[in-house]
């Protein structure tokens, strides 16, 4: 009879483990698109806008790229931690990870609000 290799036998927590990572980089890839969205839009319309406006299109536009970067390294990092941790039966939760991404998506829609109102 064959032994099953330690990463067989949590192939459930491994495959969950990866739909997590893939998750954080769609989701990753989104608020990347935004930031370029934003830009693009922000400045490609005829309607006449102030250097604040400007100021503050940018800022989130170059913020959302940077969250978004973050987002998958910092994804990428947790995805293998993670499996070190589902190996060894040792898990614990990624506060680190949720706590950061969710101020900066917090600051990021605050800007769009901002924008919005300018």
């Amino acid at each position: 009879m064959e032994e099953k290799t330690i990463a067989s036998k949590y192939t459930e927590q491994h495959l969950a483990n990866e739909r997590t990572y893939l998750a954080w980089v769609r989701t990753a890839i989104a608020i990347i698109g935004i930031g370029f969205l934003a830009i693009s839009l922000h400045f490609n319309t005829e309607i006449e806008t102030s250097y604040i406006s400007d100021t503050i299109a940018v800022i989130m536009s170059i913020g959302s790229v940077i969250t978004g970067m973050i987002m998958m390294i910092f994804s990428t990092i947790n995805y293998f931690r993670k499996l070190k941790q589902i190996n060894s039966q040792k898990f614990s939760p990624s506060r680190f990870l949720i706590t950061n991404i969710t101020i900066l998506t917090i600051v990021i829609t605050f800007l769009f609000l901002l924008y919005t109102i300018m």
